[in-house]
C-alpha cells in the first residue's frame, strides 16, 4: 500500500499507473469492448474504391485495409502485446536473476566465465540478434516471447551480478557464514531478499522495452503472424497505406509509445521508492 500511496503523489508516476489499469482492462474485456470480430472482414469495411474507411460511424477508428474493425483488432492486439511483454520479461528477468546471483556468489574462475558469456551475450545488438532468432524459428506468440526473453536478460544479470558482489561482503552474511549456514540458506533468506527491489524495478521498466521490441518485430514481418493482432503487425499491414489512411499507423503507433511510457514512468517511479539512494538520478 505504500507502494501505490508514493505513487499516487507523483503526478507522472500516477499517470503512468492509469495507462496501465486502461491497457490491461483493455486487453481482458476485448470480448467484450470489441464492437467486432477482430478478425471479420465487414461488408461495408471499404468505400466504393476499396479503401479502408475512415474513423467515425459504426467503425470507430476507421477499418484496415481488408475491411476489419481497427478498435477491434487494437484491443484484441493488446492482449498479445501484453502477454508477451509479461511472459518475456518474467522470464528474461528470472533468468537475469539465476545468473547475476549465481555468478556474484561464486566469485573466483566460474563466476568470472559466466559473466564473461554475459559480456560477449551483450556485445550482440539486441534488436540484430532478436531478429536473426526470430527468422531461425518459426514466429509465433510464444515464440516471440522466447526470442525477445532471449536477448534482454543481459542486463539484468550485469545488475545483480554487481549487487550480489556487494552483499557477499557484508558483515551479516559473513556472519551467517561463521555460524556454518549453507549456501543455500544464504542464498535464499539472505541475499535473494535484497535483490527483489531490482526485480520489480527491472520487471517494470523491462516491459516497455519488450513491447517495443515485439511491435518493431511485428512491423518486420518476423513477430506475431496475422491473422493474430497485435499492434506492430497492424501496422506492419497498413505502411503501404500511411498517406491514404493515416489513423491505420497513427493509432496503434500511439498506443505502444503510451504504453511504454506509462511503463518506463511506473518503473522509474519504483526505482526511486524502493531504493532511495537511486532518488533523481537518470
Amino acid at each position: 500500500m505504500r507502494i501505490f500511496k508514493e505513487i499516487g503523489r507523483q503526478p507522472a508516476a500516477l499517470f503512468g499507473l492509469i495507462v496501465i489499469a486502461l491497457v490491461i482492462l483493455a486487453a481482458l474485456g476485448a470480448p467484450l469492448f470489441a464492437p467486432f470480430d477482430p478478425n471479420e472482414q465487414m461488408f461495408d469495411g471499404l468505400t466504393l474504391e476499396g479503401a479502408p474507411m475512415p474513423p467515425g460511424g459504426p467503425f470507430v477508428l476507421g477499418t484496415d485495409t481488408l475491411g476489419r474493425d481497427l478498435l477491434s483488432r487494437m484491443l484484441f492486439g493488446a492482449r498479445t502485446s501484453l502477454i508477451i511483454g509479461l511472459v518475456a520479461n518474467g522470464v528474461a528477468v528470472s533468468i537475469g536473476l539465476l545468473v547475476g546471483i549465481m555468478a556474484g556468489y561464486l566469485r573466483g574462475w566460474a563466476g568470472n566465465l559466466i559473466m564473461r558469456f554475459t559480456d560477449l551475450m551483450m556485445a550482440f545488438p539486441a534488436l540484430l540478434l532478436a531478429i536473426v532468432l526470430a527468422a531461425l524459428l518459426k514466429p509465433s506468440l510464444w515464440i516471440v516471447a522466447l526470442v525477445i526473453a532471449l536477448v534482454n536478460w543481459v542486463q539484468v544479470a550485469r545488475i545483480v551480478y554487481t549487487e550480489t558482489r556487494g552483499l557477499v561482503e557484508r558483515d551479516f552474511i559473513l556472519a551467517e557464514r561463521s555460524l556454518g549456514a549453507g549456501h543455500a540458506r544464504i542464498l535464499f533468506l539472505h541475499i535473494l531478499p535484497h535483490l527483489v527491489p531490482t526485480a520489480i524495478v527491472w520487471g517494470t521498466l523491462g516491459i516497455a522495452t519488450t513491447v517495443l521490441l515485439e511491435a518493431t518485430l511485428s512491423f518486420l514481418g518476423i513477430g506475431v503472424q496475422p491473422p493474430d493482432p497485435s499492434w506492430g503487425n497492424i501496422i506492419f499491414e497498413s505502411q503501404s497505406y500511411f498517406q491514404a489512411a493515416p489513423w491505420l499507423v497513427f493509432f496503434p503507433g500511439a498506443v505502444i509509445l503510451l504504453t511504454a511510457l506509462a511503463f518506463n514512468l511506473v518503473g522509474d517511479a519504483l526505482r526511486d521508492i524502493l531504493d532511495p539512494t537511486q532518488r533523481g538520478r537518470g
